[in-house]
């Protein structure tokens, strides 16, 4: 059997070492002949680096290497084109180190095609030498390939003023390309975050961002087909439900599709289930403004937000849904479409079991500060329907939360609050969860999944006694799921902002 390309991101190494590569040279080849400037976003370790590198030896007409592959006898072999490729390595955390390192890229650069800048000292006139000059030594059009073009800014994402630094350095480097737009063949940048045009494009209106484009929706990513066919081998007598629960449910608006990562980490480590892509960055930025903000946590299981949104952020006005989605940590679920407004909407949720457990472990590590050995008595009983040991351990769990979480703000005078510790704690645990439920008389708060039983459950904070038990039948939010041949059991839970904690617990379940 081939080898795994684990952390591998040259195509050339790939192709001659005889290591596992899924075809996206289609892909490639319908952006090359449909595109000139072209912007894609998608998370971390998702295959971007990989396939920038696949068209810098396409473009180079490096034949060989793409033998038995879709574009292989549709290409134009003859033509050559001189490549600058950018990619954004190393400490980026003041604007000199970004400025040396941009120097240090240019010279490779410039080693690799043969060409000397006179003014090297200055990126940006570097920059627009390098392109002119190779123009001028191969009469050819040169084409720009920039991998990870947000990484000087995503590095002191927290320190809003350096980032403003970086970002400028970046928006007149960049600029360069369209002051030599005559010069371009074609040109391609990655990243993570999806920056607007005003703040770090202004110099490129002209890039077609291809990230939401359908076309191109699996342009990164192994798709279900994928791990059928190339991967067979590799995954006899595995369970496939259980991988794709765990790994699969990213959606660029085509098919399903899983990070390489993912796969590639859990069949060279022996097909453990673990939390392989997420481990290999934390979000703790996220979560220091989920806590800033007091985000109420269970909106991320039932979120709707318009196209605009999705599509950039600027650093002064960061909006916490877009850089969920666009790290990763949210995915398209569906597109709707808002005829009153005229307009698109994306119905977004946690992609997947890895991210849906990972994450929420490290809101209860990092923001809430929880005993995690509480986990265990809470999925027994919902498992097996023990509410009073459910009462018991929730409990516990808010007994465990210090007291320093509460002080110098007033969260615990909102329900918002014990329903997101609640949340996070319990879709740590894999359970299915939507917030916010929406029926015909209202919403419920939490409603849960476990096993063959439905929870439905209500939040009061400092309200009469039986309000949030009695709220539940009073508006029927049973209703919704009396066609499930489901147990069901209605929850009302009440705490007491003095105490910190539930001070009357209710439950029933439906005869049918």
């Amino acid at each position: 059997m081939k080898k795994l390309p684990v952390g591998i991101q040259s195509f050339r190494k790939i192709r001659e070492e005889n290591y596992i590569y899924v075809d996206k040279t289609k892909e490639a080849y319908e952006l090359v002949n449909n595109f000139t400037y072209v912007f894609l976003s998608r998370p971390r370790r998702f295959g971007k680096s990989l396939f920038l590198d696949t068209l810098k030896e396409l473009f180079e007409g490096n034949k060989k290497l793409f033998e038995g592959l879709y574009i292989y006898d549709k290409w134009d072999w003859d033509e050559k084109y001189p490549v600058i490729k950018i990619s954004w390595a190393g400490d980026l955390r003041t604007l000199e180190k970004v400025e040396e390192r941009a120097i240090d890229i240019l010279k490779s650069n410039q080693k690799r095609i043969g060409i000397e800048c006179e003014n090297l000292e200055n990126p940006s006139s570097c920059f627009n030498e390098l392109i002119q000059r190779a123009y001028e030594r191969y009469n050819q059009k040169v084409v720009i390939l920039i991998d990870e073009y947000d990484k000087p800014i995503l590095d002191v994402i927290e320190d809003i003023e350096q980032a403003k630094l970086h970002r400028e350095f970046l928006r007149g480097l960049y600029s360069i390309i369209k002051d030599n737009d005559a010069y371009v063949k074609f040109a391609f940048l990655t990243g993570v975050s999806k920056f607007s045009k005003a703040s770090i494009f202004s110099g490129l209106n002209m890039l077609t961002d291809i990230s939401l484009n359908p076309r191109f929706g699996n342009i990164c990513g192994y798709t279900q087909y994928d791990l059928e066919t190339t991967f067979e081998p590799y995954l006899e007598n595995v369970d496939m439900e259980k991988i794709k629960r765990w790994y699969n449910g990213y959606n660029f608006l085509k098919d399903n599709v899983y990070n390489p990562f993912d796969i590639l980490q859990f069949i060279s480590n022996g097909y453990l289930f673990r939390n392989y892509w997420f481990e290999t960055g934390t979000p703790s930025f996220l979560i220091k403004l989920i806590k800033e903000r007091n985000y109420f946590l269970p909106n991320l299981s039932n979120l709707v937000v318009d196209d605009k949104i999705l599509s950039s952020f600027d650093i002064e006005q960061m909006d916490l849904e877009v850089l969920l989605f666009q790290s990763g940590y949210l995915t398209i679920d569906k597109v709707i479409q808002n005829e009153l407004l005229q307009s698109i909407e994306y119905s977004l949720r946690i992609p997947n079991l890895e991210v849906q457990i990972s994450l929420n472990d490290y809101i209860i590590r990092y923001l809430y500060h929880g005993d995690t050995k509480i986990k265990e008595p809470l999925i027994k009983s919902l498992y097996f329907g023990n509410l009073n040991d459910f009462k018991d351990a929730l409990m516990r769990l808010f007994s465990s939360i210090p007291y320093t979480n509460y002080v110098k703000n007033e969260l615990n005078l909102y329900e918002g609050f014990y329903a997101s510790v609640i949340f996070a704690y319990l879709s740590s645990l894999g359970i299915k969860i939507i917030g916010e439920d929406v029926t015909n008389k209202g919403r419920i708060d939490l409603t849960l999944f476990v096993n063959d039983k439905i929870y439905i459950v209500e939040f009061k904070v400092d309200g009469k006694k039986g309000e949030a038990l009695r709220q539940i039948k009073e508006k029927k939010y049973a209703e919704k799921y009396l066609d499930k041949s489901k147990e069901i059991y209605l929850v009302g839970i009440e705490f007491s902002s003095e105490e910190k904690n539930i001070v009357n617990f209710e439950w029933e379940k439906i005869e049918r």
